[in-house]
Order: structure tokens, then C-alpha cells, then sequence
């Protein structure tokens, strides 16, 4: 009898339909609007349901933390989104219809990409993605000489310091884009977003890898779940 209980707890946790109205991804898109979701609330409406023993929103989570967010999960192929536990071809189809229509968008009216005035863009644009995730993950965001954001490249999961990240790699995808200027920006899972000693070397060494090949490293900005920390704002590394 206590084993049925457990399993009934179990299948209640996973339905959007049980949390509190205020906390459903699709109450919150009718109420706030689209910009108040998270990627994985978003990807949760999306997906509709989860499975038996997770949310969609729990669901989205691993989603996106196993293609090391929305660039890999667009680069995925429709069977390995198949082969995803709780995804069939129907929700595979829903997610690559969805992500291709942003990707047209996006290259359809290039003069209404996000616009990087400061840290706090960045945070707006990534943290309710990446403050979220369990593993430390390195992007690049690339930037046109307007600081409108042309893409963001996921370049390094796990943990991120000099000792195995080859600087040469931070600029692969600017140089290939003639993208002038980058920011870095990266996650603290433990939730404090204070620039470790090997977060500052390494921006240090990215700084003076850009001096070299013409491309401008504008900010390195660390978010933690809540909160954020620009290097250059601490002047921390930048001159």
C-alpha cells in the first residue's frame, strides 16, 4: 500500500495541471508575457507534458542541460531528440518547427537583434537559462560593431579555468563570423558568482589573445541562480 502511495506522489509531481496557477509556464505567458519565462518554461509549453516521473518543465531542464542549451539543442538531429527519454517524434517535430521559426525570425529582421548596453543585457538575455544548470558552461556572445548580439556559442562544459580551455577556441566562431568584439559569460552552479582566481587569469589571457587577432573581449560576466558579477565592472582584468 505505501508503494502505491509513493508511485501516486510520484505521477502528481509531473503534471503542469497540479502546481499552483500561478506557477504554470502557460498562466505565466497569458499573464506577463513571453519575455517573463525561462528557456525551460518555454521549452515546457511546448513539449505540453512530461513523462510519468517529470514535469515538461523538469523535462526541458535535462533537455536543455544535456545539448548544453538552445544553440545545441537547435543543432541536434531529429533522431537524437527521438531518442531523448519522454520524446517521441511528435514533441521532436514541435521542438525543431519551433526553434527553426526563431532562426528565420532572427535572420529576417536583423535589424531588431538584442542590443548588449551593458551586464545586465546579458543577464536578461542567458541567466534564466544558465543559472539553472548543474555543470559550469562557457559561451561566447558575438557582437557586430553595433554590440547587436549575431549568435551565442556554447564552447566549454565542466569546469571552466585556463588549465582546459584553449583560448584559441573562444574566438573560433568570431573569426569565422568577422564578429568585432565577444563577451564571455558563464555559470557558477554553487550560486555565488564571485570570479574565481582562474576566471580572472583566464579572461586575462582571452583579453590578450583579442589584442592579437582584432577582436574586442568587451565583459566576461559570471551568473550564479539570482545574481551576476561583470569582471570588468570589478575591473577585474580589464585595464
Amino acid at each position: 500500500m505505501a508503494q502505491n502511495d509513493s508511485n501516486t506522489s510520484v505521477t502528481y509531481r509531473a503534471r503542469i495541471r497540479d502546481m499552483p496557477t500561478g506557477d504554470r509556464p502557460r498562466e505565466r505567458i497569458r499573464d506577463a508575457g513571453p519575455v517573463a519565462l525561462s528557456n525551460p518554461e518555454l521549452l515546457a509549453i511546448l513539449l505540453r507534458t512530461g513523462g510519468r516521473d517529470e514535469s515538461a518543465v523538469a523535462m526541458a531542464t535535462r533537455l536543455l542541460s544535456k545539448f548544453d542549451g538552445l544553440v545545441g539543442l537547435a543543432r541536434g538531429s531529429f533522431a537524437e531528440l527521438c531518442a531523448e527519454k519522454g520524446l517521441g517524434e511528435a514533441k521532436a517535430a514541435q521542438v525543431q518547427a519551433a526553434l527553426e521559426l526563431g532562426k528565420r525570425v532572427v535572420a529576417s529582421q536583423p535589424q531588431e537583434r538584442a542590443v548588449i548596453h551593458g551586464p545586465e543585457d546579458v543577464c536578461t538575455l542567458f541567466q534564466g537559462e544558465m543559472g539553472l544548470l548543474e555543470q559550469e558552461h562557457m559561451r561566447v556572445i558575438l557582437l557586430n560593431t553595433r554590440n547587436q548580439v549575431l549568435g551565442a556559442s556554447d564552447v566549454y562544459r565542466g569546469s571552466v579555468h585556463t588549465a582546459v580551455i584553449r583560448i584559441g577556441e573562444l574566438f573560433r566562431d568570431a573569426l569565422r563570423q568577422n564578429a568585432p568584439a565577444i563577451i564571455l559569460v558563464h555559470n557558477h552552479p554553487s550560486g555565488d558568482p564571485a570570479p574565481s582566481a582562474e576566471d580572472v587569469a583566464m579572461t586575462e589571457q582571452a583579453i590578450e589573445a583579442g589584442e592579437l587577432l582584432d577582436v574586442d573581449v568587451l565583459d566576461h560576466i559570471v551568473l550564479a541562480h539570482g545574481s551576476f558579477v561583470s569582471l570588468k565592472s570589478q575591473k577585474l582584468a580589464f585595464r
